[in-house]
């Protein structure tokens, strides 16, 4: 029994609008997902170490970032690279802590994304991270772990906190 060519290209025609069709359709009936907005509900004081590739960072001015960009507190350094700054109540997140060290053309930076934690460091690496972040499409929860994933190099098996030989909360700069 011979099958026409025409037949063929026929049924295979309409059988890839049928796939295409039904693609399309599976795009458009997606919920959207919606994340939940954070802010401090009351004042926060964050505090940590300023460090760069040359070492401690004792001079330099702290500028605090809310999420449209607006700076909302901010602290100097003084002959110390330890800082403390009071983070207003109602301030969303992400916010950006972000230092010019004395004789640097780059800020060095990091990206607040939990209320839950106090200790955040600001050194090269944790404005790796935050620069990784924004090309991934902004400081999300997801872009940062991908961001200190692709970053950081730690062992496959030390990437938990369980994993982690040490302080949990500083194994990143203390963001997540």
């Amino acid at each position: 029994m011979k099958i026409n060519n025409k037949i063929i290209k026929s049924v295979f025609v309409v059988a890839l609008i049928a796939i295409v069709t039904a693609c399309g359709q599976d795009k458009t009936n997606k919920p959207v997902v919606k994340t939940k907005v954070r802010s401090y509900q009351e004042i926060k004081a964050l505090s940590g170490e300023v460090t760069d590739a040359k070492g401690p960072v004792v001079e330099g001015v702290i500028k605090v970032k809310d999420s449209t960009g607006k700076v909302v507190a901010r602290t100097e350094l003084e002959n110390t690279r330890h800082y403390t700054v009071n983070i207003p109540a109602g301030t969303t997140l992400p916010i950006v802590l972000s230092i010019k060290p004395k004789g640097q053309t780059e800020a060095l930076q990091a990206v607040i994304i939990s209320t839950a934690i106090a200790k955040y460091d600001i050194s090269t690496m944790t404005t790796k991270i935050a620069e990784r972040a924004k090309a991934l499409g902004g400081y999300t929860h997801s872009n940062m772990i991908m961001a200190a994933d692709s970053t950081v190099g730690v062992l496959e098996s030390n990437k938990t906190s369980t994993g982690f030989r040490g302080d949990p909360t500083r194994q990143y700069g203390g963001w997540h």
